[in-house]
Order: structure tokens, then C-alpha cells, then sequence
């Protein structure tokens, strides 16, 4: 199979990583699923290997950097990198925020893709036809209440993307960046919420039609399949009831 075919996918465990993977290995990639859930990328990779497609899983935590480079040595070339590891912790002000969950969402939003990107950049050129994605969120671009942490995290991987794209302008490397608004997933809210179901359902209360892991993974997806010449450099995606970060249709 061409480098070009080969993709490596993070946060692959659940979610928009999860959708994500079994798109692309439905378009013909062979797919490298990465997380720290050893037990849920193994069960993803055996699901997408039924299905016909052609998928491994590497347990790896994106934020260990001693990892990430022995990962990239398991490849000469690849064509793909989706650097989708990230998430939400918390809904305080910035007067009482946690400096803990700052700093837990900047190394994995901001650092990890660095990691990644960085660990296996030499091996997306290499291929001659290479595209890295990373997958920010409207936060990047705009702010809200009790966001602060969060919303600094998605500016710092936005701004990651947008300054890749001029440093490798020349190179045989497409950037691309995919920013959802409000995706509803069985992991996100819960995780934000520290495990309270209650809190997270209300996200998500009385809005019809938020997004789905598939909706964002299909964007991703058609994006990576865009001839080679053709970059997207940014792309933002939210469901028709959300308007902006502050502004959502939610039916009584």
C-alpha cells in the first residue's frame, strides 16, 4: 500500500477519533489507531479488519513525548495524521478555574499535536504527499463563559495549524484544520462534567440535531480525499441550532 494510503488517527478510543478511523479505512485507508485505551482501539481495529478494511492499533499517550518518538520509528512514511486527542475539562470562570485542568487540556490539545506532528512530520514529506489534520473546535475561535481554559487550549491548536501551513508552504504537506461546534458523543460532556450524566445531558437538552461523530468524521474525511493540490485550510462545522458558541436553538 502507498504511504499515501497509510493514516495514523489519535484519540482513536471513542468518538470523533472512533468515526473518524472507520471512515477513512472505508476510503481505502489503512489506518493506525492510537489512544491509551489498549482495549477499545484493539476492539476498533478488529471491528474495522470485519468490515473489510485494514486498521492496527498502538496504545500511546500523546503527551508522552518519549512515546510519540518511539511510535514515529514504526514508519518510513506515511500520508495521513489526524491529531484528534483533546477534550473539555470543567466549566469554571477563570477566577476560580483549576490551574490542573488548564494545564491537563494545553499539553494534550496544544502539546500533543505538537508531538505527533512534529515525531511524524519527516515521515509526511517523505511520502510526497502528505496532510496533517488538526481537528480544533469553534472554541478556537471564539470565546464563552466558563470556557476560558478550554477555549485557550483550541486557540493554541488553531493557531499550531495556521502557522504549520506557512512554515511548509513548498513541501509536498497539506494542513488541514476541522473545527465542530457542538458534537454530541458518549464521552465529551461526561468527561468535561467529571462523570456527572446529569450535568452533561443538559448540554445537549431541547437542541434538535447536534452534531454526531460521524457528521465531523465525514468532514474530516472529505476534506483528506480532496485531490492533492487542494487544501482546506480551515473548515467549521456546527449543527443548523447553534449559530455561534454563545447563540443555540434549544426547543422547550
Amino acid at each position: 500500500m502507498p504511504a499515501s494510503r497509510i493514516a495514523v488517527v489519535t484519540g482513536a478510543s471513542s468518538g470523533i477519533g472512533a468515526a473518524t478511523a472507520r471512515q477513512l479505512a472505508a476510503a481505502g485507508y489503512r489506518v493506525v489507531l492510537t489512544a491509551r485505551r489498549k482495549d477499545r482501539i484493539e476492539a476498533l481495529a478488529e471491528e474495522i479488519g470485519a468490515a473489510g478494511g485494514q486498521a492496527t492499533a498502538y496504545p500511546l499517550d500523546v503527551t508522552d513525548r518519549a512515546a510519540v518518538d518511539e511510535f514515529a520509528t514504526a514508519f518510513q512514511t506515511i500520508g495521513v495524521l489526524v491529531n484528534n486527542a483533546g477534550g473539555a475539562l470543567g466549566l469554571d470562570p477563570v477566577a476560580t478555574g483549576d490551574p490542573a485542568d488548564w494545564r491537563r487540556m494545553y499539553e494534550t490539545n496544544v502539546i500533543g499535536t505538537l508531538n505527533l506532528t512534529q515525531a511524524l512530520l519527516p515521515k509526511l514529506v517523505a511520502s510526497g504527499d502528505g496532510t496533517v489534520v488538526v481537528v480544533s473546535s469553534t472554541a478556537g475561535h471564539g470565546t464563552y463563559e466558563g470556557g476560558g481554559g478550554y477555549v485557550a487550549a483550541k486557540h493554541g491548536a488553531h493557531v499550531l495549524a495556521e502557522t504549520l501551513r506557512l512554515e511548509l508552504l513548498g513541501e509536498p504537506v497539506r494542513v488541514i484544520e476541522v473545527a465542530p461546534g457542538l458534537v454530541r458523543t458518549e464521552e465529551f460532556a461526561l468527561t468535561r462534567f467529571n462523570g456527572d450524566a446529569e450535568r452533561a445531558a443538559k448540554v445537549y437538552e431541547g437542541v434538535p440535531g447536534p452534531l454526531t461523530a460521524d457528521d465531523v468524521a465525514d468532514t474530516i474525511t472529505w476534506a483528506v480525499t480532496r485531490p492533492s493540490h487542494v487544501n482546506i485550510d480551515l473548515l467549521v462545522v456546527r449543527p443548523r441550532a447553534q449559530a455561534s458558541n454563545t447563540k443555540l436553538y434549544r426547543e422547550s
